[in-house]
């Protein structure tokens, strides 16, 4: 395990939330060698012009109707939500994302490309515990589509996968999560990391931002950047999206809308942003920069306009 140092400050991270383990899919390639479509193309509603452009493999391009690119450095979030706003059912079901996109393949192939064009993905530490078998990693997503992801972070030159950042104020981390085992940054306090000593993975790096029980994720990110991840996706939780929301350093937000109705009885059910109240006085307004659609379900692509900094202090777990 190694152990690197960044910046502490005295505003506070949080990490928890909630991401779908998500359910693989196969492609049997077709009757002379032809490899079969990664999946019927997103049909492309709405998109604003001059933006930034991969050039994508053809087959990620043609099944996501267009190309896709994003300025550097850039932070951007995936989401599902119900049409009534729900991203997590709570800690009783793991599987949130799973129940709310219904396992849409086109939903998942969105999930690993934008994952495939990342340095980095970045999760908390209640995503990392609610999804025990989830790996952060394009093809386990959308396996079908592995070589067209493969071929654009080459031509990204990036690295084979992306790294997993896992953000945890208190040191509680599932250590034996195969995640780890596999290699990942884990950021925490001075105090995460005492409770963290020894007990990671080898392939892990422990990154102390923080001698208190609080720390920026703006430290977290100027770490990354120095490891040379310039684009980070971020998947949550919702806790964590509010913390990167409250000191602005959120630039893009990708949200699925599917198709059902989750409802509410209790607090549990989180929307996008948890632990930060923005209307009425801090309005994070958006732009629309592009729509797809398959079938029901609807793909959202928006700006962050100016973003500011939260001038309060957030919790932690």
């Amino acid at each position: 395990m190694r152990i690197r140092y960044c910046v502490p400050n005295s505003s506070q991270c949080a990490a928890n939330g909630d991401c779908p383990a998500m359910a693989e899919h196969t492609a049997t390639p077709r009757a002379g060698g032809t490899p079969p479509a990664i999946l019927e193309p997103l049909e492309l509603l709405y998109e604003e012009a001059g933006q930034p452009r991969f050039s994508l493999p053809p087959a990620l391009a043609t099944a996501y109707g267009g190309d896709l690119g994003f300025t550097s450095p850039c932070v951007y979030a995936n989401f599902v939500a119900s049409i009534d706003g729900v991203v997590t059912l709570g800690p009783e079901y793991p599987s949130s994302g799973s129940a709310i996109s219904g396992r849409e393949p086109a939903d998942r192939f969105v999930m690993g490309l934008l994952r495939a064009c990342a340095d980095a993905v970045l999760i908390g530490a209640g995503t990392l515990r609610a999804t025990p078998r989830h790996r952060w990693t394009p093809d386990h997503v959308c396996p079908q589509a592995a070589p067209a992801f493969a071929e654009l972070r080459r031509n990204l030159r990036r690295a084979a996968q992306p790294e997993l950042v896992v953000v945890t104020a208190s040191g509680e981390l599932p250590t034996e999560h195969s995640a780890l085992r596999s290699g990942a940054l884990v950021a925490t306090t001075l105090g995460g990391a005492r409770k963290l000593d020894g007990r990671l993975p080898a392939a892990c790096t422990l990154l102390t931002a923080g001698e208190g029980p609080n720390f920026r994720m703006a430290d977290v990110l100027t770490a990354l950047h120095a490891h040379g991840h310039t684009a980070v996706l971020t998947e949550g939780g919702p806790h964590l999206i509010g913390h990167l929301f409250s000191e602005g350093l959120v630039d893009e937000v990708f949200l699925t809308t599917s198709p059902v109705l989750a409802g509410r009885a209790n607090t549990s059910r989180l929307g996008l942003v948890a632990g930060l109240e923005l209307l009425p006085n801090r309005p994070a307004w958006t732009d629309l920069i592009s729509v797809r659609r398959r079938d029901s379900y609807l793909f959202l692509r928006y700006r962050l306009r100016a973003p500011r900094a939260s001038s309060g202090p957030a919790r932690v777990d």
